[in-house]
């Protein structure tokens, strides 16, 4: 009864109503502003950088008292059990007893406390957490995982475009701070794969389908996200920025995007972990907000191959409720992680060669064995892409709102999202809603609009297929997000893997492209690059 007392005080001590150091506490930002607003990159030229609807200190409300026994000690002593240590390895420790899935929770919390709540280090790549993630954990504890491959206790992070029935799924915009979903169907199987939801992470808001030349990663929930690697110096990639920042930054093991055209590959890219987007039609999408069914998708972002492995290996199922969905591909773990590059037949751009990063990955993999094809890629006729995405969006947001959203404002069609926003646009829509208003306008009719999607996907398969079928190539390499948007229209998978740092310090990553439901062979090959290079460095953080 004592030590209950005892506890109760210090709880009331370090967390009751009034401010204390652990409190995130809004600063005037308008020096930062103006520092930025000779930036080379016109888009990093902030109007804000903190939210204005979000406040942090609510994330801990329910939580802090699970922190009153958690310290800096403790959490110095499992740094080197959990920073930057991939999945088995934790999973080992887990069966060994050094660790618990309740100290790998607390520690997570604690670092998300460290630096997302400190002036000089946050990245606001956090929009909220699940409250209930300390007894999740501790009810993982009763059990022990059946592989060192699994997911289970294992917390993941969001992006809060997904439904999550224990957090709003905001993407990002104000009108949806209320929006209390059920389970989306990946939600469904990371829960049976026994993964744990640690929180939801900031994006682009509307998954960068809303305002014109805006930053990559901002949102009015979210604010904006800030790159690891210079915070305020490099762009953080769009659309899932916060969960690329997040994992970036040991935030959490691991964490989903979502990707119709980059927004997996780009803030992969730019925070040097590794993302995969995946074949349309292997990772459902109900329940996520859509841009477009033709060619969104969910995928892994992880600091490291095998923990994406492990991720869209759970994650995948087929949907009835998805019209694209697929049955599961099978994962070869045992072919994945004895790979090799000896051998393999890979195609480069020959436009890219002046580039010194894919240069040095290029013989990195002729040092390897590996085989390099040098090409040109056919001429294609790839006009109306962004068609796709406003014929779909006009018609699939609503029907997402109509079927998911519970907040009672009566908002049925982009229309009514506009004057929403229009009502306080300086906090609400700071860069304007000038995508929104095209897709508006956007008179494409539905026979037009299944022409095209057949002329993208032919146009996008051949960009590729001439040279994979020419010269019996395992993939063809590009930089980041270089051809994401050909790679969407042919429904291909990419998988992205850190592969070293520019002369300014920004990340840069190998992205292996296959064929339709490849992805096996991508993480052969980007299993094998990455136990070559190594080419990860974490952020000073």
């Amino acid at each position: 009864m004592k030590n209950s007392l005892i506890k109760t005080f210090v709880f009331l001590l370090l967390f009751g109503c009034s401010k204390n150091n652990n409190d995130w506490q809004v600063y005037d930002e308008s020096s930062e502003i103006k520092f930025n607003e000779n930036h080379t990159i016109e888009r990093m030229q902030f109007k804000l950088i903190q939210s204005k609807f979000n406040d942090k200190n609510n994330w801990f409300r329910l939580i802090n008292s699970y922190l009153v026994d958690f310290n800096e000690k403790d959490y110095q002593s499992l740094k080197p059990l959990i920073i930057e240590k991939d999945i088995p390895s934790i999973q080992k420790s887990i069966l060994s007893g050094a660790l618990t899935y309740e100290k790998l929770t607390l520690f997570y919390l604690y670092r998300i406390k460290k630096i997302e709540f400190n002036k000089d280090t946050y990245l606001n790549s956090i929009i909220s957490l699940n409250h209930n993630i300390v007894i999740e954990a501790r009810e993982k504890d009763k059990k022990k995982p059946n592989s060192i491959y699994s997911l289970y206790g294992i917390p993941i992070l969001l992006k809060d475009n997904i439904n999550f029935y224990g957090l709003p799924t905001t993407a990002g915009s104000v009108l949806l701070k209320d929006n209390i979903s059920e389970d989306s169907y990946v939600v469904k199987k990371l829960k049976e794969s026994g993964a744990i939801v640690l929180g939801k992470t900031n994006l682009s808001e509307w998954a960068y389908y809303f305002c014109a030349g805006c930053p990559l990663g901002y949102s009015a929930i979210g604010g904006q996200t800030l790159n690891p690697y210079g915070r305020k110096i490099f762009e953080s990639g769009g659309s899932s920025s916060g969960s690329g920042a997040a994992i970036s930054a040991n935030l959490s093991s691991v964490a989903l995007g979502s990707e119709t055209s980059g927004s997996i590959l780009s803030p992969s890219s730019l925070n040097s972990i590794v993302g995969l987007k995946p074949t349309i039609g292997l990772v459902s999408r109900t329940g996520i907000v859509p841009i477009s069914s033709t060619l969104d998708t969910s995928g892994p972002m992880t600091k490291n191959v095998i923990d994406n492995v492990i991720v869209f290996n759970s994650i995948m199922g087929f949907d009835k409720e998805d019209n694209f969905s697929k049955k599961k591909i099978e994962i070869d773990f045992d072919n994945i992680t004895s790979a090799s590059l000896s051998g393999v037949r890979l195609g480069v751009f020959k436009g890219l060669l002046s580039e010194p990063l894919y240069k040095n990955a290029i013989q990195d993999i002729l040092n390897a064995g590996g085989i390099i094809i040098e090409f040109d890629p056919p001429e294609i006729n790839f006009s109306g892409f962004r068609k796709i995405l406003d014929f779909d969006m006009k018609k699939e947001l609503p029907e997402y709102l109509l079927k998911y959203s519970k907040n009672n404002l009566n908002i049925e069609t982009i229309s009514d999202i506009l004057s929403f926003n229009s009502k306080d646009s300086l906090k609400r829509s700071p860069y304007g809603q000038d995508i929104f208003k095209g897709i508006i306008s956007d008179n494409t009719s539905k026979e037009d609009f299944e022409i095209l999607k057949i002329r993208l996907k032919e146009e996008g398969k051949r960009y590729f297929d001439e040279s994979l079928k020419k010269h019996s190539l395992d993939a063809i390499l590009s930089i980041n997000n270089y051809h994401a948007a050909y790679a969407a229209a042919a429904y291909y998978p990419c998988l992205t893997v850190p592969m070293g740092y520019r002369d300014s310090g920004v990340p840069a990553n190998l992205t292996f492209i296959g064929p339709s439901f490849s992805e096996n062979k991508l993480y052969q090959l980007g299993f094998a690059y990455e136990k070559q290079t190594k080419n990860r460095i974490p952020p000073l953080y």
